[in-house]
């Protein structure tokens, strides 16, 4: 979808979106509005309970006068902060996406106190409700296709908001990009499709690695292999290196979880939500998304992003339970659990991270666990971390962004449900605090690296659409680190 900017001004034709204020105030736009139509909108909003309050939209269709489709009124709240701006951008794209309507300018004429950022905002919220994923359709119902192809946001100073726009732009390719690789069925995103898919960012500069299973041989990531073991799609790390900064700043470092499909293994899962679990490479779509996003706007920071990618499948070759495999670091694993996979590729990746790159921190993303869900839904992920002031920057950037995270504990007392009796711990800790003690056998791989682990179990697919993510991938974490790397690591 086209966004653009221009001074504000009622078009003739499309759609426009006017704003009202709490307690009905009407902007200079609506004001006009009502002129042109002849006092229809006054009447509009007497007639019905529209209060312009935050979320509120009141539509005149074809309103007389002025040749337009229809007009959306918007309430904004004294509130109309930065998660609301794009808020009302996004709902105005979800309005019109089908409407018949072709374009729609959104006038931002009131309500924030720098309308330029104001309309940015709007810019990125109708840019992120855009995405649809509809590659495979080859039917569709005339009423379900869209017609909205452009959107034009009217502000005094729209060259201003259209250079502040730029950089946020570029993160929505990121997370558009999650998008995508997370949606994707199994049988075209593997581990080497996706590793060929992070390739494509050497056009941004970034320079990519991939490891192929001979070489992950060598180094000893047997915990990393033997998830992938029963799989006829072998298995990838790929490596992804952006070098903003100057080469003596440490890195900032982000690791995903890439099980591109998880069918249990020989612990195998009941058959019925199975095809959900081609978006268990959720942490790995992150943080290729995210090095896209950092890349795309050139962010001012040395940032390493590495994924594990395997296919979790069972066959004559897969891992059994009551296997054993020897980490990279050394360490030995029981497996209990062949459905425990995610921090079986984690634990091999976090340790070759910290070892090569030595990062100022370290942030891993994985739809590690179901646990997780019981605990905190689908509003938050989970945040366990070993270092406060990491957790803290984490947090605020989350709130920032909308992107949400809630602290959960990291404490000694559950180290002992990992506990084995032929190796240095087993794969599961038993079903209460099963999100902990996962987090907790994660931590053991860190070493003294200022580390970070987000569970986002719950929040990397959504089955409602909200505002700025449509139902489906949301791309959960791209511009939650894309805002923790601008706030704390570009300075």
């Amino acid at each position: 979808m086209k966004i653009s900017f221009a001074e504000p001004a009622l078009p003739d034709k499309g759609a426009v979106v006017v704003l009202v204020a709490d307690g009905r105030k009407l902007s200079p736009a609506a004001r006009e509005l009502d002129k042109k139509t002849g006092g229809a909108v006054a009447r509009a909003i007497k007639a019905s309970r529209f209060e312009g309050k935050k979320g509120q939209f009141l539509e005149l269709v074809a309103p007389a006068g002025t040749g337009l489709d229809r007009a959306l009124l918007a309430g904004v709240n004294k509130e109309f902060g930065e998660l609301a701006q794009q808020a009302l951008g996004g709902n105005a794209v979800g309005k019109l996406l089908v409407s018949g309507s072709a374009a729609v300018t959104v006038i931002v004429d009131t309500g924030a106190k720098d309308l330029v950022e104001a309309a940015a905002n709007v810019g990125l919220g109708a840019r992120l409700a855009s995405y649809r994923f509809d590659r495979y359709r080859t039917t569709e119902e005339k009423a379900d296709k869209p017609t909205l192809k452009a959107v034009t946001i009217g502000v005094a100073g729209a060259a201003k908001a259209r250079r502040a726009y730029g950089p946020m732009d570029k993160v929505a390719d990121g997370v558009f990009f999650t998008r995508d690789l997370v949606s994707e069925p199994g049988n075209v995103i593997y581990p080497e499709t996706l590793a060929k898919e992070a390739k494509t960012l050497e056009k941004l500069g970034v320079k990519v690695e991939i490891f192929d299973v001979k070489k992950m041989e060598k180094l000893g990531m047997r915990a990393l292999l033997g998830v992938g073991q029963g799989s006829a799609h072998e298995s990838r790390m790929v490596v992804m290196q952006w070098e903003g900064a100057a080469k003596s700043k440490k890195p900032v470092a982000f690791v995903g979880k890439g099980v591109t499909f998880d069918s249990g293994g020989i612990s195998i899962k009941p058959g019925p939500g199975m095809e959900e679990m081609k978006w268990d490479m959720g942490g790995a779509g992150t943080v290729v998304g995210l090095m896209k996003a950092l890349a795309g706007r050139k962010a001012r920071v040395n940032a390493v992003g590495l994924v594990g990618l395997v296919e979790n499948m069972p066959d004559g070759k897969a891992q059994r339970p009551g296997d054993i495999v020897k980490t990279m670091s050394g360490q030995t694993i029981e497996i209990h659990n062949t459905d425990a996979e995610g921090r079986l590729v984690l634990a091999d990746v976090l340790w070759y991270c910290q070892d090569r790159f030595k990062p100022q921190c370290m942030i891993d993303l994985a739809t590690l666990t179901g646990a997780i869900i019981i605990s905190l839904g689908h509003e938050h992920a989970g945040l366990f971390a070993n270092n406060d002031t990491l957790a803290e920057t984490i947090t605020a950037a989350g709130l920032a962004t909308g992107e949400k995270v809630w602290r959960m504990p990291l404490d000694d007392a559950y180290d002992k449900k990992l506990k084995s009796d032929a190796a240095d711990m087993k794969n599961i800790g038993g079903r209460d605090a099963g999100s902990i003690t996962a987090a907790q056998l994660l931590q053991r791989f860190v070493d003294k690296t200022p580390w970070a682990h987000l569970d986002i179990a719950g929040v990397a697919w959504s089955k409602e659409a909200k505002p700025t993510a449509p139902k489906g991938a949301t791309g959960f974490g791209v511009r939650l680190l894309d805002r923790l790397v601008a706030d704390n690591y570009e300075k």
